[in-house]
């Protein structure tokens, strides 16, 4: 029964899947960004339908790319062909216009109101045929909605019914402009263009986006907010200063590691230094090559293995591993492998799996390629973007990343954000992640282990059994002995298909919050003992628990591999403090959870809170902090 019970958990942290990976979303459509609602990408204009029933909104990339949607119920967009189904906006005349200069835009409901609105610089409201003006975007001198107006729309039922686009999307005000929401969380209008990073145990995952800049997703988080990204300003100035040492030449891709640079251009051209820039040396690539090089990976153990993608009607992926002496092209031979007629965006590989991603105007490719020898078989593409929903699935991809281990794969799906799934290369080969979060952290006695590529039947380490808990064909999960020591202990694991040694860094501590493969961490109401998430919300004075590993050895002594008791469960050894957005709260108590095995319960009392809303919650133990999730607190 207790078994039965561990398997149902591990399957909800992703630990035992055997089945074909599918996609998850990651954060949703909206940006924090201090306005009366999330907001969104660039709305280049809106209408109502000519009965009102209807929503339209067309929206706008920088390079100029729209698209029209539409909402019957405020809440759901569909993408739709253009339609002449639009209400016309009435003739209006005002007494006085609220902004000097031309470029106001004056709407009205119907001929016969005498509220009318006017958009500028702001939108302004009338309801005397415009004798007098009122700001409806503005508070004190603070945009309310954004800036960027580009549109405004009066629903033909109501004309106190108003819909405004602008930079920061679309809003609708019910009150002729007294107060707005966003319609962004849900409309199509999220343009990653390239995925920076990948969720870590301190933050999400970080991106740049076509008009909102960097991002940056609360780990647990829906709602994207502002980020900083150095690394961007980095690189554009290290492409200015090669370009001026190149004579000019357009450079488009960098990829560095150690002392070797390789360097791509918007004609198709490559270069390599191994001496860390200060000498530059053309390089031969395959004939056909006809596009930009839109981006370049190096392999930061083996630089003399990288990987080029490139647009235009040419080879897309190009492959070296003679530091550039030669490249081939890994487009596949056939056209049932090829990647035919699409423009390619970002690129990702696991060196050591030989596992190969591209981003591409046809959704997310994956192909297995031997990338430090020659070609053996032909190359075979598979497109991975089938299993997105619908909408998404039909959208270009426009970037690939894989995280720190390997396990996960993220994509940037134009216009529908962030989606994540399974590595399909991850069987390949045996690597050990914490349960927790799939990180790289390291063990701590006691703690959860989770084995990615295969079926353990039994695991040893330092002469200690690793007891195996869950077994699947692709995952496997173990736990580390309260015995075990550091700081390195070899971990043998014997599986169906021979036996493996794998080095596993072991700590007395080393917390990490549970959280499941939907971003949501294991947080439990104290009273109720129902999860807590976006629906079900902590409250300000209530009590809390938070599911974890990693927290080491308990007292009295537990054997390992056996579950909790239900009455009196060990506790843990080393204080255990917890953080909500930087400020310790009162711990009752740190357990073992009940009736499990490896997992640590630990309670705190909720304070007082004013400050309601998304807080950030951690573990520290033993000078070491675990993974950082969100929790919302509520009155």
């Amino acid at each position: 029964m207790l078994r039965a019970t561990l398997l149902t958990l591990v399957m909800v942290l992703g630990a035992a899947a055997q089945t074909p990976p599918d996609w998850r979303k990651v954060g949703g459509l909206g940006v924090d960004v201090q306005l009366a609602a999330p907001a969104g990408g660039r709305v280049a204009r809106v209408w109502y339908s000519a009965d009102g029933s209807a929503l339209y909104a067309e929206t706008e990339t920088e390079s100029g790319s729209k698209k029209i949607f539409r909402t019957s119920d405020f809440e759901g967009w569909t993408a739709v062909a253009t339609t002449n189904d639009a209400a016309a906006p009435a003739e209006v005349a005002a007494a006085r216009l609220p902004e000097p200069g031309p470029g106001v835009t004056l709407v009205a409901a119907n001929s016969s109101s005498s509220r009318i609105y006017a958009l500028g610089r702001e939108l302004w409201g009338s309801g005397d045929g415009g004798r007098t003006w009122f700001s409806l975007t503005a508070f004190r001198a603070a945009a309310v909605v954004g800036s960027g107006y580009r549109s405004v729309a009066v629903s033909p039922n109501n004309d106190r019914e108003i819909v405004l686009a602008n930079d920061g999307g679309v809003w609708r005000s019910m009150d002729g402009g007294l107060s707005w929401d966003g319609l962004n969380e849900s409309l199509p209008n999220f343009h990653v263009t390239r995925i920076l990073s990948t969720p870590s145990g301190t933050s999400g995952p970080r991106v740049e986006t076509d008009n909102l800049r960097t991002l940056v997703l609360p780990p647990g988080g829906s709602i994207w907010q502002p980020a900083s990204a150095p690394e961007i300003a980095a690189e554009a100035n290290s492409l200015a200063r090669y370009s001026r040492q190149l004579g000019g030449a357009p450079l488009s891709a960098i990829a560095v590691a150690g002392d070797i640079v390789y360097l791509g251009a918007r004609d198709g051209r490559l270069w390599i230094s191994t001496d860390n820039g200060q000498t530059l040396n053309p390089l031969t690539v395959p004939n056909g090559i006809t596009g930009s090089v839109e981006r370049i990976v190096v392999n930061p153990a083996n630089p003399q293995m990288a990987l080029a993608i490139l647009g235009g009607n040419g080879p897309h992926v190009l492959r070296t591993f003679q530091g550039g002496a030669t490249w081939d092209a890994l487009d596949g031979a056939s056209p049932e492998s090829k990647l035919a007629d699409t423009a390619v965006h970002g690129i990702a590989a696991d060196w050591a799996a030989g596992a190969v991603y591209v981003a591409t105007d046809k959704g997310v490719f994956y192909a297995h390629a031997p990338l430090s020898q020659m070609m053996g078989d032909p190359i075979v593409w598979t497109n991975l973007s089938d299993k997105l929903p619908p909408a998404a699935a039909s959208a270009p991809a426009t970037d690939v990343r894989l995280d720190a281990t390997g396990v996960q794969l993220y994509a940037a799906i134009d216009g529908y954000g962030i989606y994540a799934t399974p590595a399909p290369h991850r069987t390949r080969t045996l690597r050990v992640v914490n349960t927790a979060d799939y990180s790289t952290r390291a063990a701590a006695p006691g703690s959860l282990l989770s084995v990615i590529g295969g079926r353990v039947n039994s695991a040893t380490g330092g002469n200690l059994n690793y007891p195996v808990l869950a077994a699947g064909d692709t995952e496997s999960q173990i736990q580390v002995p309260f015995e075990a020591v550091g700081p390195n202990v070899d971990l043998r694991l014997v599986t169906p298909s021979g036996t493996f040694t794998r080095g596993v860094p072991v700590q007395p501590v080393s917390p990490a919050i549970l959280v499941g493969r939907d971003g949501v961490p294991m947080l439990f109401d104290a009273d109720s003992g129902l999860p807590l998430d976006a629906k079900n919300t902590a409250h300000s004075n209530g009590r809390m628990q938070i599911w974890a590993t990693g927290l080491g050895k308990v007292s009295p002594d537990w054997p390992t591999g056996l579950a909790a008791p239900s009455e009196n469960p060990p506790e843990v050894v080393t204080p255990v403090q917890v953080f909500l957005d930087g400020a310790q709260l009162q711990v009752t108590r740190a357990t073992l959870v009940p009736g499990y095995i490896g997992f640590y319960l630990v309670e705190v009392q909720l304070p007082s809170i004013n400050n309601l809303g998304p807080s950030e919650l951690y573990i520290s133990a033993g000078g070491q902090q675990s993974n950082k999730v969100q929790v919302i607190l509520e009155p």
